[in-house]
């Protein structure tokens, strides 16, 4: 690629926000059967003024990355688990789900259509890939739709967290839930994230980065850390809760292989709010953000301060390190979790 065609962006200070990248990919489920992948070069869609999705929450999303690496190389980190997620999405709100290939697919054909948005290596910046899978049927009944739209659109993000790697301050309520025990939780819905909103500014007003909610049903377990799970450190063990109202983290999932690969034990169970006492180092976990080490959780309810170390725990660093060299091509990736795109 031509320096020409490179975009004038500064790599190096991208933050986690929409940046307009040249085309998006779309695919249409229709008469039983999916249609042909379209590209466009539109930030807009035609949809009917009566379409499920804007009406009854018919409507899923994933979020995965790719990586330009040391050699050059730019890398999908484990796709087919954002497709299997993305079919479950599907099936927990009565939407078509979409198959694994036809998935990858189109996530290989967006992120090589904007080849020139992949973020240097050693920018510390990645490209963010954003399925979504809305019902356009015209309805007015409570139903499910008949014709469904994926697209997927791609943009140059930066960290999470402004202060990226750095540990922040989070608290807890009892006052707010984030799901229903038996709802949409361990499914990637847009539902879960518009209900999470006004305990996330509470937060934000209190000065915390996030709000770690506990489980809906008894307020006696930790659930999701805002929009990510949450794991703790307690000597060689990796804790991390395990609740049908938690999303399935694959950034989760990576590090616990991770953590294992390294000797370390790892404990997926309910977590008592009191264990919090015991933990060294605390974090939370999920795509956008890989690990964001927390340095204090302050209950509001009960005025309890549980603190945690005031720099990235070792731990934390370590499985943090180990899962970037891996997506950056640094390390060998022996669990085969890369796809390398080959580029024409």
């Amino acid at each position: 690629m031509s320096n020409k065609n490179i975009p004038d962006l500064d790599w190096k200070n991208l933050t986690f926000s929409y940046t307009k990248t040249d085309y998006n990919v779309r695919c249409t489920y229709k008469d039983g059967k999916w249609g042909p992948i379209e590209v466009s070069d539109s930030e807009f869609i035609p949809i009917h003024i009566a379409a499920s999705c804007l009406h009854y929450g018919q409507e899923s999303f994933e979020g995965l990355k790719a990586f330009r690496g040391k050699d050059g190389k730019v890398r999908i980190f484990r796709m087919e688990e954002n497709a299997k997620r993305f079919i479950r999405s599907a099936e927990g709100t009565k939407m078509q789900p979409m198959p694994v290939e036809l998935f990858c697919d189109m996530v290989r054909k967006v992120v090589k259509l904007n080849e020139r948005f992949i973020p240097p290596y050693g920018s510390g910046a990645s490209l963010y890939i954003r399925p979504l899978e809305i019902g356009i049927t015209p309805l007015i009944g409570v139903k499910p739709a008949k014709e469904f739209m994926v697209m997927m659109l791609v943009t140059p993000v930066g960290p999470y967290f402004k202060e990226g790697f750095k540990p922040t301050k989070v608290c807890m309520s009892r006052e707010y839930d984030r799901v229903a025990p038996k709802g949409t939780g361990s499914i990637k819905v847009g539902g879960n994230y518009g209900a999470s909103l006004v305990a996330g500014e509470k937060a934000h007003d209190l000065g915390y980065s996030v709000m770690l909610y506990l489980d809906p049903k008894e307020k006696k377990y930790l659930d999701e850390c805002g929009a990510a799970n949450f794991f703790g450190i307690k000597g060689n063990k990796y804790v991390t809760p395990h609740s049908e109202s938690i999303l399935p983290s694959i950034t989760n999932m990576s590090l616990r292989q991770l953590a294992k690969d390294l000797g370390m034990e790892v404990e997926q169970r309910h977590i008592p709010v009191e264990e919090l006492e015991t933990f060294e180092e605390a974090s939370a976990c999920g795509t956008a953000a890989v690990c964001s080490p927390i340095s204090q959780i302050d209950d509001l309810d009960t005025g309890k301060v549980y603190k945690f170390t005031e720099e990235a725990g070792e731990r934390t660093t370590q499985l943090y390190n180990k899962l970037r060299a891996i997506q950056y091509g640094e390390e060998p990736d022996t669990h085969g979790w890369c796809e390398i795109i080959e580029f024409d």
